[in-house]
Order: C-alpha cells, then structure tokens, then sequence
C-alpha cells in the first residue's frame, strides 16, 4: 500500500497542473528543514514499522581503509543480506516494487534476485550547500509551464516540491560536486550474454564552479556544461560530444556538437535529445536516458502520484569494488544480481504521459525518486501500446569522500528483446569519479572536442 507524504497529498490535490511560474515556498514552511526534514527536504522520522531509519545526518566520514583518490570502501563490509525476494516470493513483496520490477523476475524467474538489506541513510552534502538549497526554497520558481526553472543555485531547487515538476527539477538540478569527471564503461548487453565495453571519460561543470565563477551573459540559462569521449573499442575511438546543457529547453534548446576523429569535423547534433539514440550504447538507450532522465520535460504531461516505500538499489558499493571484473557483473539478460544491495527507502513517484501530437518511443515514463538525494533510483518506460518496454535502475552510492551521492552505475533492461545496457561502472579502470577539478570554460568550447578527439 502507498504512503503519502501529507505535503504530497495536499498540492497533488492544488497543482497537477502548472502555470507560467509558481509562488516561492514560505519562510515558515522551509522552517521544516530545521524540524520535521532533513536540509534536502525529505522526511527527518524513520517508518512506523522501524524498517526505514531516522535521518540522522548521512554518512560523512570515510571508513579504515580508505586512501585518497582511491576506490570507495565499503563501509558496511559485515551486513548480511536481511532476505532474498525471488520470482517465488516476489507477490509478497510486489507493494514495495516497481511493475517494472516484478516484471524482471516474472522474465527471469531463475536468476534474478534482490538481495535486500538494512537501510541506511547515508546521503549527505556539504553545508554550504545545504545553506544554498535552502535559498533556493524562497527564490527558485518554475517558468513556461514547469519547462523551465529559474532563480536557484547550483544546488537542489526545490527543497519542498508542490508538484511533479519541481520533484524532476530536483533531479536535474542536483548537487554532483560542481566539477566532475569520470572514467566509465558503458556495456551494452546481447541477448546471448554477449558484450564489448564502450569505455567513456566525461566531464561536468556547473558554471558557479567554473574558474571566474558563473559568467552573467555566456552562462545565461545554462545548467551546466558536459563533454562525453569514446576511447575504445577502437572503431568508436575519438567520437566526443559536447554540450551546453539550457535549464529552459523551450525557450532555448540545448547546444550539442559532435567531433568525428575519422572525419575530423566539428558538427551541430541536434539529435542528442529526447529520442535520439545515446551515443555508444547500440540502440539501447535513448539520449534523455542518461543519468535516468535527462533534458526537457515539454513533451510529457507530468503527475505527482505521491511518496511510497520501496525496495531500491542502495549503498551498492560492493559493485564498484576493483576486485570484481566486468565479465563476472555481466551475466545474460541482466547483471549478475549477487552484487548489487537493495534497501527499503520512502521514493516519490511521478507519472509522465506523452503529449498529443508530440513524438518520443516512449508514450509514458513512471520515476521514483529517492527522498533523501531526489535521484531518479528505478524508472518503469512504457512503448506505445502502454506496454511494459524497458526498466531502469541505478544504483546509488554516497561519495563520502566529497559528501555528493551519486549513482556507482545504471542499468536498462529490455523487456522485449532481452538486451540490456549497464553505465558508469569502473571496476576495471584507473580509479573511480573525480570531484572539485579546477576547470574553465574554454575546456568546454567546440575547440575542446579537437584536442579531447585526437586518436
């Protein structure tokens, strides 16, 4: 059974719909993330039921045996698995799934798994940060019908979101640590089990992190600013992309080129958006794919359904340990589920159904974000009959390092076809994300992808 959120109840009731721009949150009611919330705005109590813990400020020490710049470490090595739910047991647990999920083990009734653990909240941010989401509660509004958001920080916009627009900005507006940049594989996964890893290196900078600070005229309506490089396999080598990603994507839509090494040209690519095919991923994702869903949200019609408690991927840091292989993640039809952790955590749910002459592959999309770090942890996409099509996943981590949560890997699998992409893994790589890089904007000029794009 859903639990709601009473604030979620409320302005579900008040503002499904959204006009030209919304009123700000009141002083009293962002007084709540002193009491009742947390500083990001989820709720402070744990569940009646005990099964869901108190806030009581994140994980923000590293654990023994953490080097700088090295691998994360585990820092709950001796939890034990609390119960398994298979597809014998999945009806019992269904309540706290996603369809989307009870369908994966409906679809592999011999080998998918969740391994379910005890719940830790472990998501926190730096208290500057904090003090910047708060800010943003009395000055963040929504604009050209929740296409568009304007006055916040480069930090969570809407610490106390009054309706489904303001719930997904949280997401694309979310705190990475200003600058990062990783070094990742994205596998796309045969059917047969069969797969060759993409290996990716990307960079991200919100423009206030940027040397000189936010320009007032270049950084105008940008969110931020993204270069994407394929270094292997080798006929994909040298392909990078680069884009100044707009906050209002109606107003003006988002700058994307493309370098080619084997042509050596520079070129606009407007197809990196909403449908467009993701760049190394062999058809297996869309562009507003990554990062769960990325870019604008026009051609939806968005609903709040309201919060509920579920089983999502959580402190899986056993999957980015150096010690496991890609081959022994990647097993046919989906990664190998003695890995991941699964915790029980509150979600909001919102719905996005297809527009009326707008054009995407997928006609409804339902996210559940995670309350304490407002990512997207599981999403359930459906095909133009209103079939089941394809469920993701990611798996989040807390990056207590630099205090940013952030997700260690997503995956996508496909009902129909059996194949599925997993992305951001770095088990076999150098070292894991990198965060507070010093970076300016000419790094992310069309000059940048010539020297990024050099073989």
């Amino acid at each position: 059974m859903k639990t709601f959120h009473p604030i979620a109840v409320f302005f579900t009731v008040l503002a499904l719909s959204v006009s030209s721009a919304m009123a700000k949150v009141p002083e009293a009611e962002l007084a709540q993330l002193d009491t009742t919330l947390t500083p990001m705005g989820s709720e402070r109590a744990g569940n009646e039921a005990g099964t869901i813990p108190a806030w009581t400020g994140g994980l923000t020490t590293a654990p023994a045996g953490y080097t700088d710049r090295g691998f994360l470490v585990d820092p709950f090595p001796d939890d034990q698995p609390l119960f398994v739910i298979t597809a014998e047991n999945v009806d019992q647990y269904k309540d706290n799934l996603s369809p989307g999920q009870v369908a994966l083990f409906k679809k592999y009734p011999d080998t998918y798994k969740m391994k379910v653990y005890q719940t830790r909240r472990t998501a926190a941010l730096p208290k500057d940060i904090y003090a910047d989401v708060r800010e943003n509660g009395l000055t963040a509004e929504l604009v050209n019908d929740g296409n568009g958001a304007v006055n916040f920080k480069d930090a969570q916009a809407f610490p106390v979101p009054q309706n489904a627009y303001e719930v997904l900005w949280n997401h694309l507006t979310r705190y990475r640590g200003g600058t990062a940049k990783r070094t990742y594989v994205q596998v796309p996964v045969q059917a047969n089990g069969a797969f060759v890893p993409v290996r990716i290196t990307d960079t991200f900078a919100w423009p206030d992190f940027l040397q000189g600070g936010r320009d007032p005229v270049k950084d105008r309506n940008v969110l931020l600013y993204f270069t994407y490089a394929i270094s292997s396999p080798p006929q994909l080598t040298g392909t990078v992309l680069l884009v100044h990603e707009t906050v209002d994507q109606v107003k003006a839509p988002r700058r994307a080129w493309l370098y080619n090494a084997g042509q050596r040209r520079v070129r606009r690519a407007p197809q990196v958006a909403y449908d467009g095919p993701g760049q190394g991923s062999d058809g297996t994702r869309t562009a507003d794919d990554f990062d769960m869903f990325n870019g604008a949200p026009d051609r939806y019609n968005w609903k709040l359904v309201g919060k509920k408690e579920m089983y999502i991927p959580y402190n899986s840091y056993r999957l980015e340990s150096p010690k496991l292989t890609y081959k022994e993640i990647h097993t046919k039809g989906h990664m190998n589920q003695d890995y991941p952790r699964y915790e029980l955590h509150r979600v909001w749910e919102i719905e996005a159904t297809l527009k009326k002459g707008q054009r995407h592959i997928y006609a409804k999309r339902v996210f559940y974000l995670d309350e304490d770090t407002w990512q997207i942890a599981v999403k359930d996409e459906y095909d133009g009959q209103l079939q089941l099509w394809r469920v993701g996943e990611a798996h989040e981590i807390q990056y207590y390092n630099v205090n940013v949560p952030w997700y260690t890997a997503e995956t996508l699998m496909d009902l129909n076809d059996g194949r599925y992409l997993t992305l951001g893994l770095t088990n076999e790589e150098r070292g894991p994300f990198e965060f507070g890089l010093k970076m300016k904007r000419r790094d992310f000029d069309t000059g940048a992808l010539r020297r990024l794009g050099k073989r």
